[in-house]
């Protein structure tokens, strides 16, 4: 029955539009942001970057270095914001339009409910990041060659790969990807799970995060970076290092985890105590 109930979830986030409001926001991002790396002095930026360096340029100005380039800006500012708006509708939304009544009437418990409302919020932010990685790789293709990568972001990696060692470290930066996606949408349903509007939900764990940006920006709190959720988010980047840092990387996917364990435990415990068919 859960297998059940939980394809039936899926049917109804992806037979939403809004659903895929993200989708097509990545989309026009990535092509804007293409046409900007291949025709503006960002690319010759990066051209001297390299050559600064001592490597060829022309080696690693490639399909895989433009796609983490896209990627980004992309994760930092436009994931966040998508994946919150489906988390703060997932609860909230069917709880407005009083469809939760009419759930609840039937023989099912509320932890199952949210359980297999969870899941499928978890499984669309695997979807998202997917093709997010997937539509960036092959825009990328369409103007700059196959090659070796180079991924810079400062203060967090500098590092120059052979075209088959960046692939595999492009596909496992995935595998972190959506973990932080899945992150962000679960502080969202937990939001959801209070009893407040869909877009107050999405707000308020938008919030939650960017409290947590500007905070790890102050160097006051430079000491208490593994107190951030957002330092951790960054463990996706630490997969591009020579040698990968796989300590470092785990423990942040461990504290990752257990934030949105936590915040799920936490919204089914005050969806529970709601008089949801008043």
């Amino acid at each position: 029955m859960y297998f059940a109930q939980l394809k039936n979830e899926l049917w109804k986030l992806f037979g939403k539009k809004r659903t895929y409001i993200g989708f097509g926001a990545f989309l026009l991002a990535q092509t804007a942001m293409l046409l900007a790396f291949r025709f503006t002095r960002w690319q010759s930026d990066f051209e001297r970057l390299l050559s600064g360096n001592g490597y060829l340029a022309s080696e690693f100005i490639s399909a895989l270095t433009v796609s983490v380039v896209m990627l980004m800006p992309q994760i930092i500012l436009l994931m966040p914001l998508y994946t919150t708006l489906v988390g703060g509708d997932l609860v909230a939304k069917e709880a407005e339009d009083g469809t939760l009544r009419m759930i609840l009437a039937r023989p099912i418990s509320r932890f199952r409910l949210l359980l297999v409302k969870w899941n499928a919020g978890i499984i669309f932010a695997a979807v998202l990041v997917v093709a997010l990685g997937l539509t960036a790789l092959g825009f990328a293709r369409l103007l700059f060659p196959w090659g070796g990568m180079f991924v810079f972001a400062p203060g967090q990696t500098f590092s120059v790969l052979s075209s088959h060692d960046g692939w595999l470290r492009f596909a496992m930066s995935h595998l972190f990807l959506a973990l932080n996606a899945s992150v962000m949408l679960s502080i969202a349903f937990m939001f959801s799970c209070f009893n407040m509007k869909p877009a107050a939900a999405t707000i308020l764990a938008l919030s939650y995060l960017f409290v947590n940006v500007v905070m790890e920006g102050i160097p006051f709190f430079d000491r208490y970076d593994d107190w951030f959720i957002t330092h951790h988010f960054r463990s996706w980047l630490l997969v591009f290092r020579t040698p990968t840092p796989w300590a470092q990387i785990i423990q942040s996917e461990i504290i990752l985890v257990a934030v949105s364990l936590t915040v799920f435990i936490i919204g089914w415990m005050v969806f529970q105590t709601r008089d949801i068919k008043s």
